[in-house]
């Protein structure tokens, strides 16, 4: 099966609660309220119920406040989305553990505190948005990096400067340079033959990269601890880790 990485951290559960099951009292009462503040197009009230950031898809910026959200809520809730969520029923809504509660088939997510924790909907304005910063940020790649199908995200670590690209063959490829380089130079490394495994369903996923009897392991964690790092780069030479460092995403 093939997997594209996107945005859209908070995957459907394999194993989702009945629809039919009840929400309590409390948590019917959040959703009333969400719908209530975009039947009203409240986005001063929409902005203070966010847990930021508000992730979208890379390489679009995330939403790091309710200040920017309110700069940009019109480019993100569209009279599409904004007309599905004011509009939906509390029967449309479920419980799917302890990832919280999504709209339809995850559209939008709140937690059971009824705070906005993902939006898994892009408008016309962010997918044109997204695909002008690919084009700009491919004058900018080292010649050899420039033809790929979708870029997945950039990191840095205390070493390295790394960044993956989803590939047309369903391949994942890794380019890495010490960290005081920038992307318009040669690579250090580049490794082409990259492949997914997704861990559960709440989106984290290992990109795994070989080349003889090394393997570079990229691991991103969507839903973990509140401290753990975004990203951890590991690196073995015969199953033994010889490199072991935490990543940081860039946007």
């Amino acid at each position: 099966m093939k997997y594209k990485i996107l945005f859209f951290f908070l995957l459907i559960s394999s194993v989702v609660f009945s629809q039919n099951e009840k929400l309590d009292k409390i948590k019917t009462e959040n959703i009333q309220k969400i719908i209530k503040l975009f039947q009203t197009k409240n986005i001063d009230g929409i902005s203070k119920i966010v847990n930021y950031p508000l992730r979208r898809e890379y390489p679009i910026p995330d939403i790091k406040n309710n200040a920017e959200l309110k700069k940009r809520f019109n480019q993100i809730f569209d009279a599409k989305i904004i007309n599905k969520i004011s509009n939906s029923k509390i029967e449309q809504w479920s419980e799917v553990g302890w990832r919280g509660i999504m709209l339809d088939n995850g559209d939008l997510w709140i937690d059971t505190d009824g705070r906005i924790t993902a939006l898994n909907y892009q408008s016309p304005f962010e997918t044109n948005q997204k695909n002008t910063i690919i084009v700009n940020e491919k004058k900018n790649l080292f010649s050899t990096l420039r033809q790929y199908k979708s870029p997945v995200y950039k990191l840095t670590t205390k070493s390295y400067l790394i960044r993956i690209d989803e590939l047309g063959n369903g391949k994942y490829r890794y380019a890495s340079w010490k960290s005081d380089k920038k992307e318009s130079t040669k690579p250090d490394l580049i490794l082409t033959n990259g492949e997914i495994r997704m861990e559960g369903s709440g989106g984290n996923h290992t990109i795994t990269f070989k080349k003889g009897e090394f393997s570079y392991i990229i691991y991103r964690g969507i839903i973990g601890e509140k401290d753990a790092p975004e990203i951890d780069l590991t690196v073995e030479q015969n199953n033994k880790v010889i490199l072991q460092q935490d990543g940081k995403l860039i946007q």
